[in-house]
């Protein structure tokens, strides 16, 4: 779709220096852009790239004061970056905007689909499943027997969800992310064998959750793994049965998460943080990536590093002192000498 500068300001509430009928039909960086497509301007330190972009159309703020002739139209607005991050999100909105029902799929004849909902080729909706209004379900997905789906979710390609999973509005899982896969639950055999434990529960996901691509979540062994209302993960991290992540928590990737562990309301786990289980987190906390978590952390808004982790600000004097550990060792030794000299003079 093309849309013109008028439109555009029209949008935003700004006004047009140029040619007001020009169009565009994509959005690009101020500094790779071609003609038909729009940027925008918020960081002075990309501001020569606006006197030789090659897009037609920039977005910059109501002061900027022009040092040079611009070939681009440009629609002033108060702030350039959030007249973009909106159009970004329009943008969005038009291209998920998939409706229908495309074939082949298998929608069981006891599920309840609602209205307006996409439903793509492929894709295996199963007994007794229930899809709120709004809902997209893009292909090669599967959803298994009872599970429930609230209203304006989406499920990118290849999502799989296992039976009697819940999931709230507004939920976004992406493609590859698998929730309600069996817990890691086996009992220790007399002959060093392991015996499976069946995996009985389910997985909750709790409104305005959004799931990372190819991001797995256990189901409980017995209860829920509950993940509350707008937590965000990150792709590739693996929480394990029964634990419960607590709402608006934001967790990087490749993160593991152990079982039974409880994880507080607005916490921040970096990349590659590990979680053993039966522990809990308190709210607020924030852990570096690469960190290890081996114990309770009982303090509210806390920062926490290393492995194990311990206080972020006490770990950044450690590691100050340890890359001085070669300079520490040869002052050590010349202090060796020199007591070795004084005990032989005496």
């Amino acid at each position: 779709m093309q849309f013109t500068a008028q439109q555009i300001a029209l949008l935003l509430n700004g006004t047009v220096e140029g040619d007001p009928l020009v169009a565009v039909n994509q959005l690009a960086k101020i500094e790779e852009a071609v003609a038909g497509t729009l940027s925008f301007l918020a960081n002075p330190k990309y501001e020569q790239y606006l006197y030789t972009t090659n897009a037609s159309i920039v977005i910059v703020n109501n002061d900027l004061q022009l040092t040079g002739p611009v070939k681009a139209t440009l629609i002033r607005v108060d702030n350039a970056y959030s007249a973009f991050t909106l159009l970004l999100d329009q943008y969005q909105t038009i291209k998920l905007n998939k409706s229908g029902i495309e074939q082949p799929n298998f929608v069981h004849p006891s599920a309840t689909i609602g209205k307006d909902v996409y439903i793509g080729a492929f894709a295996y909706i199963g007994p007794d499943v229930k899809v709120g209004d709004n809902s997209k379900i893009y292909p090669n997905t599967y959803i298994g027997d009872n599970v429930t789906i609230g209203k304006n979710v989406t499920l990118f390609a290849g999502v799989k969800v296992y039976f009697d999973c819940v999931l709230g509005d507004n939920v976004i899982v992406h493609s590859g992310a698998i929730i309600g896969s069996d817990g890691f639950g086996f009992a220790p055999a007399g002959d060093g064998t392991y015996k499976k434990i069946a995996q009985i529960g389910n997985v909750i996901l709790e409104d305005d959750v959004e799931v990372g691509s190819n991001t797995t979540i256990d189901r409980a062994t017995m209860g829920s793994t509950v993940i509350r209302k707008g937590v965000k993960l990150d792709n590739l991290i693996q929480i394990a049965h029964n634990v419960e992540i607590g709402s608006n928590t934001v967790i990087a990737a490749q993160t593991g998460i152990s079982g039974s562990t409880k994880i507080g309301e607005q916490v921040i786990l970096g990349g590659q943080v590990g979680v053993v289980g039966h522990i809990s987190i308190a709210r607020g906390s924030q852990v570096q990536a690469q960190s290890g978590i081996g114990r309770t952390i009982d303090e509210e808004n806390k920062k926490w590093a290393g492995t194990p982790a311990f206080a972020y600000s006490s770990n950044m004097r450690s590691q100050v002192v340890i890359q001085r550990l070669p300079e520490l060792e040869k002052r050590i030794q010349e202090l060796e000498k020199i007591i070795a000299e004084l005990r032989k003079s005496s």
